[in-house]
């Protein structure tokens, strides 16, 4: 991956969002969750939730350009009845799982069986240690709990693959189309999407693949994420090598992007940004991103504008000679700024705006209630309100001359206003000193949230039962 990025573009301001479900839903769309309906939290496998099925995805916009579209590994847009599973969204095929998160070997899933109610962190790392061990499981572990098998080619369960590490099998998979691809009499361009499970807990690698770490990193869970790093990297070398092998590779946009950002409590580190995983801070939504390709035309370069994981969907279908505007999109086509080096044309950036999440007391500013947990960027200020999640400034535990940074920010605090440029780890607030920046921006939320929609997230619905499906996790409506 690093040889990749620095022959081609690495993208250094470039954003998702702090959980997965938002991330994939606007990678689909090209839209700002406030247009999906997916600003709340992830897709939970018993919602009756899912993207909108009236918004075209990206796969679609493709196949509708000439392409054929492929994809392989997670899903995570939801999967209550089968109109909104991968297959029927656009792919022509699809080998992975539906929901968020399965074991690497056994293809479980595991979720709290409950009507309702918010995971105590026991109970999250109880449930991924179950998906990672469930072998091992007594009746007592599962006591409370829904796990049920979790891979499908199309719309069929698969289950001869127990016991294969999923990122070997999605790296194979993918190896797979671009042979059958070379192999066809009259090629079409394709797209694909391959969503790698790594590196998301439960934390597991073939041995091979940890054991060169165990000396240079004393922290288990970091070795183990060290090994399920190399074991990607290594899939992402195969795959480029067979492009190459069947004469793909110089027609081919390669690009890299991560979901989320990490989580130290399962190995990842975001240091030296703050924050984690669902944090509005830069170390939950900036993310590591590249695009590798022999059609760039300032390869070696790094591209600083400003980026968002919905800029994928007008950057693509652009290539696909397609008129975004065709589409309602909240993205921007990007090509020429990460080819050329043009000025991005991405001036401001919606994070996120959660009217289900509130904190504090309004100070009454600007017409946006700032108890809301939102977060914009306009240029190279960033604001933040209401909850913005973990604000931690938390060390590679295999580094002992740094320390983590424990929050200085007392829990009723709910407006931050940092200048990125500047301070990219976001530790001075100056709000107190730019208030008349800050309520532009707050007022540019109230102009957000004035469109809006939603949020969609509706009770669980306990007729997802796999129990009802032969142990499987599958469309229950």
């Amino acid at each position: 991956m690093d040889q990749l990025a620095a022959d081609g573009v690495i993208l250094n301001n470039y954003y998702v969002h702090p959980m997965c479900t938002p991330t994939r839903g606007a990678l689909m769309s090209g839209r700002y969750q406030i247009h999906t309906g997916l600003q709340h939290s992830i897709i939970q496998p018993c919602q009756p939730n899912s993207l909108p099925e009236d918004v075209p995805t990206i796969a679609n916009a493709m196949s509708d350009a000439g392409y054929a579209t492929y994809m392989v590994g997670k899903w995570h847009v939801g999967f209550y009845k089968k109109e909104v599973a991968p297959y029927h969204r656009g792919f022509d095929s699809f080998f992975g799982f539906l929901n968020g998160g399965v074991g690497y070997y056994n293809w479980r899933a595991c979720v709290i069986n409950s009507t309702g109610g918010i995971q105590s962190q026991d109970q999250y790392e109880h449930q991924e240690d179950l998906m990672g061990n469930f072998y091992d499981a007594t009746e007592e572990d599962l006591d409370g709990y829904l796990c049920a098998w979790d891979l499908r080619d199309g719309d069929e369960v698969v289950q001869e693959y127990e016991g294969q590490y999923s990122t070997t099998l999605f790296t194979q998979k993918a190896i797979d189309i671009f042979k059958s691809h070379s192999e066809m009499d009259e090629p079409q361009p394709f797209f694909l999407y391959l969503a790698y499970q790594s590196v998301h807990s439960p934390l597991a690698s073939p041995d091979s693949y940890v054991e060169p770490y165990k000396d240079s990193i004393p922290d288990e869970d970091r070795q183990v994420y060290a090994g399920m790093t190399t074991c990607m990297d290594e899939g992402i070398g195969n795959l480029t090598k067979a492009l190459q092998d069947y004469g793909l590779w110089d027609n081919t946009v390669l690009v890299f992007s991560s979901d989320n950002g990490g989580s130290p409590g399962s190995g990842a580190c975001n240091w030296p940004l703050r924050g984690e995983k669902k944090a509005l801070f830069e170390g939950g939504i900036k993310a590591n991103g590249f695009v590798a390709s022999p059609l760039i035309q300032t390869p070696g370069t790094v591209n600083n504008g400003l980026m968002h994981v919905s800029d994928w969907f007008p950057t693509f279908i652009g290539l696909a000679g397609v008129d975004a505007s065709e589409y309602e999109l909240d993205g921007f086509d990007l090509w020429q700024s990460i080819s050329n080096g043009d000025p991005s044309p991405r001036t401001e950036l919606l994070h996120n705006i959660d009217p289900m999440t509130v904190s504090g007391t309004n100070l009454d500013i600007s017409d946006f209630d700032n108890t809301i947990q939102a977060a914009i960027r306009v240029g190279d200020w960033k604001l933040i309100t209401g909850n913005p999640g973990t604000g931690t400034w938390t060390a590679p535990p295999e580094d002992s001359d740094l320390e983590s940074i424990a929050d200085p920010d007392p829990s009723d605090k709910n407006i931050w206003l940092f200048n990125i440029a500047d301070d990219p780890n976001e530790t001075t607030d100056l709000f107190d000193d730019n208030q008349d920046q800050a309520i532009d921006m707050l007022n540019k939320l109230a102009e957000y949230q004035a469109n809006a929609f939603g949020p969609t997230y509706p009770d669980i619905d306990l007729n997802c039962n796999p129990a009802n499906f032969d142990d499987v996790w599958t469309w229950w409506q």
